[in-house]
């Protein structure tokens, strides 16, 4: 079933879905299967096309892979007070937003088994330590078909949430799904199942101007 979004709903109402994941409906392959051939249409750098893509729904791989992101989160929330990119400033609606994004994410971490579908994107070769330009290629030819993924599951009905928690332990997650941890990388963890409701709305944020330079740091926009 697809909902017949313009581009324009889809790119502003794919939400990360966590306290709307319907943990008892199953995903059809297909339905998957559909969803990864528009992430294969994605731009990579150079046109290497080198991703992978694992999905996870065995019962027993997906409660190993839970236990290792409920032990990250453990350790993500004691150090939350020092992640630079949590929001920092005094507006009230900005901090509302904040705890509610906290409270679904430590109401996923808490469930994680649960989801139907794990879908972890990987790229061949290892990459710490790489200058900025490597790694800037490298996240550019893996992000873009992730997005691609999410955008085509929303389509169809399905939720999703960008997760790295578990690469808190990557090489033993690469055990638990057969991966040679020395050839490749994991970039991520994207749960996936259907979402109770379809009817997600554009998200609250800054206006455009608060975020943009023109031609220069600080160059207003000529509108």
């Amino acid at each position: 079933m697809k909902l017949n979004l313009s581009v324009d709903e889809v790119l502003s109402t794919t939400r990360a879905v966590r306290k709307r994941l319907d943990f008892e409906k199953p995903v059809e392959p297909e339905v998957i299967k559909e969803c990864l051939e528009a992430a294969l249409q994605s731009p990579t750098g150079s046109n290497s096309q080198g991703w992978q893509w694992l999905v996870v729904t065995d019962k027993d791989q997906r409660e190993a892979l839970a236990n290792l992101y409920k032990q990250g989160w453990e350790m993500y929330t004691q150090m939350e007070g020092n992640v630079e990119t949590a929001y920092k400033g005094d507006d009230s609606e900005r901090i509302s937003q904040q705890n509610r994004v906290h409270g679904s994410a430590a109401y996923l971490a808490e469930n994680f088994e649960k989801v139907p579908v794990m879908m972890i994107p990987i790229l061949p070769g290892r990459y710490e330590g790489l200058p900025s330009m490597a790694s800037a290629a490298m996240l550019g030819s893996i992000l873009p078909g992730a997005w691609s993924f999410m955008l085509a599951a929303r389509e169809r009905g399905l939720g999703t949430a960008w997760t790295t928690i578990h690469l808190m332990f990557e090489e033993q997650a690469a055990e638990i799904i057969g991966l040679d941890f020395e050839s490749f990388t994991q970039c991520a963890l994207i749960t996936c199942g259907y979402s109770i409701g379809t009817d997600f709305k554009p998200a609250k944020r800054p206006p455009v101007e608060t975020v943009l330079h023109w031609d220069q740091w600080g160059g207003k926009a000529p509108w």
